[in-house]
C-alpha cells in the first residue's frame, strides 16, 4: 500500500467488519489452502498493485505474508468472498467470488483524505 494500504484482497477483498457466515465444514474446504491475490488500482492516488499472500481454512481468510496488516474475511459455501485489510488508520474493504483455483472482485478503501477502488484477482498457489 505504500502511501495507502490500497488494495485488497483480497483481497478485495477488504470488508468494514460484515462479514458472511462461517460455512462448515464440507462446503469450506473447496476454497481451502494457499492463495495469492493481486490487488489493482484502478481509481484514486494509491499505489498501482500490490500482492498478498492468504490462506483459507474452514473458510476463514488469513493473512499469510511479513507485513504488519490486519487481513481477515471469509469465503461462503457458494464461494463469495468479503474482506477486510486494515493498517493503522488505513483500510480497505472488498467482495467477490472465488470458483476453482481462481477468483475475482472489487475493494474500496480511504485513508486521511484518499480514496481509491480498484479490483482484485486471486490464483490458488
Amino acid at each position: 500500500m505504500g502511501r495507502f494500504v490500497g488494495g485488497a484482497v483480497v483481497a478485495a477483498m477488504m470488508l468494514g467488519a460484515a462479514l458472511v457466515s462461517a460455512p462448515t465444514g464440507a462446503h469450506a474446504a473447496v476454497q481451502d489452502g494457499n492463495w495469492s491475490v493481486l490487488i489493482i488500482t484502478e481509481s484514486g492516488a494509491c499505489d498501482a498493485a500490490y500482492r498478498y499472500p492468504v490462506t483459507i481454512a474452514n473458510g476463514r481468510i488469513n493473512y499469510a505474508g511479513n507485513v504488519a496488516i490486519d487481513l481477515t474475511g471469509t469465503v461462503s459455501p457458494s464461494g463469495a468472498v468479503k474482506v477486510n485489510i486494515r493498517m493503522g488508520e488505513k483500510g480497505a474493504n472488498g467482495t467477490g467470488r472465488l470458483s476453482g483455483s481462481a477468483g475475482s472482485g472489487t475493494w474500496q478503501g480511504a485513508a486521511a483524505n484518499n480514496t481509491c477502488a480498484g479490483r482484485w484477482e486471486a490464483e490458488r498457489r
